[in-house]
């Protein structure tokens, strides 16, 4: 599956960024999943779900399957995080696959760039950065990169859509 990585989108706050992003991918007729590195320490479970006390009795995988959706919540216990290659492999088949939030994948990555955040610019240092957002899109970044808009999803996507080579069906 094609993937693209994504840093820095938590610096734009509350902003869709990646839902739009989504939607302009989806508009041209692409198949879209996402993974998103969770802040460690992350539970959606919580005490008195049942698949809350099955893990805890000791279950490696918990599986909750509904009418519209399942969930798959797998214990690593003192194992690392899986690498984002194995994760991309449970998902199923799709034209492309937005990694969030995954800072060492060796995968097209773009950075969100917010002058004044306090947060250092990954792309010197980052050889798999390929292009940065940047809002405003005037802000002085330095990067000898594509820049684009965080308003501007739809060449955002038309890039991403170069970068991994995609073929818009007709």
């Amino acid at each position: 599956m094609n993937v693209i990585g994504l840093l820095g989108v938590s610096a734009l706050g509350k902003s869709p960024f990646v839902e739009m992003l989504i939607g302009a991918l989806r508009v041209d007729g692409f198949t879209v999943s996402t993974v998103k590195r969770a802040p460690d320490g992350f539970d959606l479970d919580r005490p008195g779900k049942v698949s809350w006390a099955r893990r805890e009795a000791g279950c490696r995988e918990v599986m909750l399957a509904g009418d519209r959706r399942l969930v798959l919540m797998q214990e690593f216990g003192d194992a690392p995080q899986p690498p984002l290659e194995q994760l991309v492999a449970r998902l199923l088949p799709v034209d492309v696959v937005i990694a969030e939030g995954f800072q060492d994948a060796a995968v097209p990555t773009i950075e969100v760039v917010v002058p004044g955040s306090g947060r250092a610019p990954r792309w010197p240092s980052h050889p798999h950065i390929v292009a940065i957002v940047v809002d405003p899109a005037d802000a002085d970044v330095p990067a000898p990169l594509p820049r684009f808009a965080v308003a501007d999803v739809a060449g955002l996507a038309d890039f991403i859509e170069a970068q991994l080579a995609l073929a818009r069906s007709a």
